[in-house]
């Protein structure tokens, strides 16, 4: 997609309200600058790559603490979800221990 093609999709998205005047001069003098913008959906493992297991809200292994940081909710709401994902033959437990293995420490 050419430069000018983008400048035309972030002028809609600023006339729609999705940006503002800030983020419209920012993501636009950052893409005559020849820098590339991220589509949001790039955006997305960056946030999967800060997950960690938390070792100060920790039960077991630290994974609910460390979802509950990444997500910014309580800790208790991912350890029921756990819990009752349990219920549905053991996809809880497995889930949990695969985590529990993959996911690096803080």
């Amino acid at each position: 997609m050419s430069v000018a093609d983008e400048l035309v999709k972030l002028a809609s998205l600023h006339e729609r309200g999705v940006l503002t005047d800030e983020e419209f001069q920012r993501l636009k003098s950052k893409l005559i600058d020849g820098g590339q913008i991220l589509s949001p959906l790039s955006r997305e493992p960056a946030a999967v790559n800060r997950l960690r297991r938390s070792q100060a809200d920790r039960w077991l292994g630290g994974v609910c603490g460390g979802i509950a940081v990444l997500t910014d909710t309580e800790s208790w709401v991912w350890r029921l979800a756990f819990a009752l994902l349990f219920l549905f033959w053991g996809a809880g437990l497995m889930l949990y221990i695969l985590l529990w293995i993959f996911v690096p420490h803080e």
